[in-house]
């Protein structure tokens, strides 16, 4: 018999087995979808749907770059205990998903899902693993730079942050690692001064004026401390305006020594 469309995707929803695991069971049970769900949780494919409601509060950013060192890959995978996250399997199986990543280069994340993969697509291996590991996996997020300069990654706290960098200096790939880890370690909004919103700037400004009134300070004295107080936010928010975290005599603008930072990504768990 035909199977639908509309009846797979209820019993995927149902579910949380792949498209082709569910139209399988289906025309096995000639389109009865209680017996459906009953074939699949005893072939364990549903075992994933019971963990639909579960947090994925840990798991592991993988970083890499290619042979050239001009493009680089990040990407977090998730699972719900840290000891998943450790186990061989799960690190295995996220080497694997950012080689796939580097060598296929999916445009967003619903690609990325629906590319075939080792057994069947990356959401049908994913659900098939988190049916051997018995916790729910997700793949939340990745992204992709290039550049004609040099890239740098940095992996920390045992992947639990990652960050990646391009600068526009070619043959610069021990600099654009120290950028990484500066970004993996200060986590700044921005890269430059001029990237701040002016808006984001004013709220600023209308904070520190309103401390500073508290303090008693004349409006004319406020005016005069304004410039410093953005300054300091800056270097706050900003990467080129921070101190170096391996040497604090320096900021981040001085190590570039007229490099530029095209691109930064930071993902943490």
């Amino acid at each position: 018999m035909s199977i639908s469309l509309e009846l797979i995707k209820d019993l995927r929803e149902r579910t949380g087995a792949g498209m082709a695991d569910c139209k399988n069971a289906l025309t096995e049970v000639q389109g009865d979808v209680e017996k459906a769900i009953e074939l699949l949780r005893k072939k364990g494919i549903a075992k994933a749907a019971k963990r639909s409601d579960r947090e994925t509060t840990e798991g592991l950013v993988k970083l890499a770059t290619n042979e050239t060192g001009k493009e680089g890959y990040i990407v977090e995978i998730n699972a719900e205990t840290d000891f998943v996250v450790r186990s061989d399997g799960f690190q295995s199986f996220a080497s694997r998903l950012i080689d796939f990543i580097k060598e296929t280069q999916p445009k967003n994340l619903e690609q990325l899902m629906a590319s075939k993969f080792e057994n069947g697509t990356v959401q049908e291996d994913l659900e098939a693993f988190s049916s051997v590991v018995g916790e729910k996996l997700e793949i939340k997020k990745f992204a992709h730079v290039s550049t004609t300069g040099s890239v740098g990654v940095y992996s920390h706290a045992g992947g639990r942050i990652g960050a990646l960098v391009a600068i526009d200096k070619a043959d610069a790939a021990d600099l654009a690692r120290d950028i990484a880890m500066q970004v993996a370690a200060s986590y700044p909004k921005y890269i430059k001064p001029e990237d701040v919103p002016a808006a984001e700037v004013e709220k600023e400004k209308d904070i520190y004026a309103e401390q500073l009134r508290k303090e008693g300070k004349p409006e004319e004295m406020i005016a005069k401390i304004m410039a410093g107080k953005v300054n300091k936010y800056y270097e706050e928010v900003c990467l080129i305006k921070q101190e170096y975290i391996k040497d604090d005599s320096k900021k981040i603008e001085n190590i570039l020594a007229g490099a530029n930072v095209e691109n930064m990504i930071r993902f943490s768990l």
